[in-house]
């Protein structure tokens, strides 16, 4: 039974999350207990108690006759207390976590209709199992010593010629491989961003890009995402407004909506980000489940103002764990210096299997039989979503994900509490929303989703 949040605590929990995100600096007066009434519409008490709870745990102080205050010393970053929603079913964290956990005594073979990655039997694993042969019987060095900085030389080459067919221009110098797409996020973040800096994102947008800004203590800002990218008259109005030092992004396929950037968009987008001198994050882990190649804001821009990430997660193994970042020539080395000062050396093992997968001769068959394998399993889908009605945002071209409206009435947070109690894990639409205004949305995989209980448990649940 969910617990009912009070007045009192939705008070606390915005200035908590204001504080988190520095929206609320140390030493910044908060609003006088007036102020503050009017803007919440609750009672004058309501807030009273609410500073005087938040006083108790230290986070804010009084000065007699003057006010409210943000404290001085930082508190520890408690992550789930820097959104807005308090309800779980919503929180990026939750969800991921809830995704990854096994099954419980409880509930025996959870699915996970709304996860983000392809069923263990879909993925390269004989290519992966090959590549592991090779390491055991290579180089000792490379099971048992640090990598170089910048990482294994001839992957490091391999991408460059990969990106060359999507018309990235990138040296091998340029490319710097890392644990993870995540790892490569995080080391732009901290590069880029210090506490207080602005930061935009779609929204809808993968809800682990927010739930790691709120790590870096930035105000995160939303623009509405259209079916061919983002909104550019409202990009355009907060740029100028908001003055952001970032905007992230996918590539490609667009998760979670599925959607694929314009040419036309990206333009734009580029053209905007060099007036306002903002810099671009550009993800691109789907790009092997393209059917055809997309626009990449890397490739217009020449790795100018934009850091082009991906990793091989998606399509050969999340267990072994490997990620790049192609970055502007100027800001390798300094990038680097981050890297070792976080990581280190790195390992060199993921790179070397990564590296004889992808030069393996069937991993280009392999994808092509995933491609027919999503392509198939979407067209089954979809009539069994339609048979609820649940229908499509747009039917994506490629890629696993289906960005879907609920019936009227249908609270896909609620929807998602009702059948995670049933072993059915889905990810509702305010857990990729900052403006908080997709409940009525749900992202499903449609590799995830074919299967009896998973119908039967959300036809039960919406009647």
């Amino acid at each position: 039974m969910k617990t009912q949040v009070t007045r009192i605590e939705m008070v606390m929990a915005d200035v908590k999350e204001k504080i988190a995100s520095v929206t609320y600096l140390p030493g910044t007066r908060l609003p006088s207990i007036r102020a503050a009434a009017k803007a919440y519409g609750f009672s004058p008490s309501t807030v009273v108690e609410a500073y005087e709870r938040l006083q108790t745990e230290g986070a804010i102080y009084s000065r007699p006759g003057a006010g409210f205050y943000v404290a001085e010393t930082t508190a520890p970053l408690l992550l789930k207390e820097t959104g807005h929603n308090l309800d779980r079913a919503v929180d990026p964290l939750w969800i991921s976590r809830q995704s990854l956990e096994p099954s419980s005594d409880s509930i025996k073979d959870v699915l996970k209709p709304g996860c983000g990655w392809l069923p263990p039997d879909w993925l390269f694993e004989e290519g992966m199992r090959r590549g592991l042969r090779h390491v055991a019987r290579g180089d000792a060095a490379v099971i048992s010593e640090y990598a170089t900085p910048l990482g294994l030389l001839e992957l490091r080459q391999l991408l460059t010629r990969r990106m060359t067919k999507l018309g990235i221009k990138a040296k091998p110098s340029q490319v710097i491989l890392t644990e993870s797409g995540t790892q490569a996020i995080d080391l732009i973040f901290r590069f880029l961003l210090t506490p207080g800096d602005t930061v935009v994102v779609d929204d809808p947008c993968y809800f682990n890009f927010r739930a790691l800004l709120r790590a870096h203590r930035v105000k995160v800002i939303s623009v509405p995402y259209t079916a061919e990218g983002p909104d550019i008259n409202i990009f355009a109005k907060i740029l100028q407004e908001h003055k952001p030092r970032l905007y992230i992004t996918n590539a490609a396929i667009h998760n979670p909506t599925g959607a694929t950037l314009s040419a036309a968009a990206a333009f734009r987008v580029l053209q905007l980000a060099q007036a306002a001198g903002l810099y671009i994050v550009e993800d691109d882990i789907f790009a092997d489940f393209e059917i055809s190649s997309a626009p990449r804001l890397a490739a217009l821009d020449g790795l100018s103002r934009v850091f082009y990430i991906g990793s091989f997660s998606k399509t050969l193994s999340a267990s072994l764990r490997c990620g790049y970042i192609a970055a502007p020539s100027e800001w390798v080395e300094d990038l680097l210096d981050l890297k070792i000062a976080t990581g280190f050396g790195g390992g060199q093992l993921a790179a070397v299997v990564v590296l004889s997968a992808l030069t393996d001769g069937s991993y280009r068959k392999h994808m092509t039989t995933i491609h027919n394998r999503l392509a198939n399993a979407r067209n089954q889908v979809l009539p069994r979503l339609k048979n609820l009605g649940i229908v499509p945002w747009l039917i994506p071209k490629a890629g696993m994900f289906l960005w879907c409206r609920l019936p009227d009435n249908h609270s896909a947070t609620q929807l998602a509490n009702q059948c995670l109690s049933q072993g059915v894990v889905l990810a509702p639409g305010n857990a990729f929303s900052l403006s908080k205004n997709a409940d009525s949305f749900m992202r499903f995989n449609v590799a995830q989703i074919n299967h009896p209980k998973v119908f039967e448990v959300l036809g039960q649940s919406m009647r």
